[in-house]
């Protein structure tokens, strides 16, 4: 039983510093991805 009760402190135990992080990483490549498919879009596609 003693178990049980140390394994859902480890899972209900989380870090909102590191989800922040992560957020802020994944926000970042997206507005680099669609900053770069804008630039090919606005740029390099109207050469042609």
């Amino acid at each position: 039983m003693d178990e049980h009760k140390e394994i859902e402190r480890r899972e209900k135990k989380s870090d909102p510093s590191k989800v922040g992080v992560a957020v802020i990483k994944y926000v970042t490549y997206l507005v680099i991805f669609f900053g770069i498919l804008w630039f090919l879009i606005n740029y390099v596609f109207q050469l042609f």
